[in-house]
């Protein structure tokens, strides 16, 4: 921080500038990518390019983001991850087109989440990871079509039930959070390793084409476990003392 502890100014956006920084995603959609420019409130003359599908803030040091995002009615993808916001605005909740939502690495406490998440219907992806929430909104628990939920590096003692038993999810990251008991981490994460529903018939039940798929993806099955009796070769490290990283394991947690 500056002298006298006023806040650095950070780069002005124009409205020119943000053109210049829309891309098209490799699905056609535009994406408004302001990451990693230095901004430190956020540019009110990007609200001129509502139209964009995909907005990414990350790694600045915004502090507030206005109630006027929700101008962004298209929005399906919104990065805000690595800023230092305290608080989501009520009117996020309006975004109803949002699918991905990453506010990871904030300063994010449970109060600043407004109950109006609840109206995001369609979102699939939430992370809340590297913030101080002490508690999970039960609000959450609504969005039946959420997919992935990141609770990672908290201050959670309790995951709330409705959570955990979304019916669509896939992903549950509450890693490093000071729960009661160490595997108390890991029951959250098995709790929702669902089975999909399995249907047995006789082959005599199935019609021509169904019955060549099934034995098709047997015998690639059985051709899997052929190679992985197959001990593999081990690959040769001639000037690294130690070719062992953890990067890949935690590069998950960090996207």
């Amino acid at each position: 921080m500056a002298k006298g502890g006023k806040r650095p100014k950070g780069k002005k956006i124009t409205l020119s500038v943000a053109k210049n920084c829309i891309k098209i995603t490799f699905d056609g959609k535009k994406r408004l990518d302001l990451s990693k420019m230095g901004i430190t409130t956020f540019p009110k003359c990007i609200l001129r390019l509502s139209d964009v599908d995909e907005l990414n803030l990350s790694r600045n040091m915004i502090r507030k983001i206005p109630d006027s995002i929700s101008k962004f009615q298209n929005l399906r993808w919104l990065d805000l991850h690595s800023n230092y916001i305290d608080k989501l605005p009520k009117s996020i909740g309006q975004m109803t087109s949002l699918i991905y939502l990453n506010v990871s690495n904030n300063r994010l406490t449970t109060d600043g989440l407004p109950v109006e998440l609840n109206q995001l219907k369609n979102i699939r992806s939430v992370n809340f990871g590297l913030n101080h929430l002490d508690r999970v909104p039960t609000t959450l628990g609504a969005l039946k079509e959420l997919q992935e939920v990141g609770l990672h590096d908290n201050l959670l003692s309790t995951i709330p039930n409705s959570i955990s038993k979304l019916p669509k999810l896939k992903k549950l990251n509450t890693k490093r959070n000071p729960f009661p008991k160490e595997e108390e981490s890991d029951t959250f994460v098995d709790s929702i390793k669902r089975p999909d529903n399995l249907h047995l018939v006789e082959e005599k039940d199935l019609c021509g084409p169904c019955l060549r798929k099934c034995q098709q993806a047997q015998d690639k099955l059985n051709k899997i476990k052929s190679m992985a009796t197959v001990e593999p070769r081990r690959a040769i490290f001639s000037s690294l003392v130690s070719p062992n990283s953890t990067a890949k394991e935690s590069q998950e947690e960090w996207r």
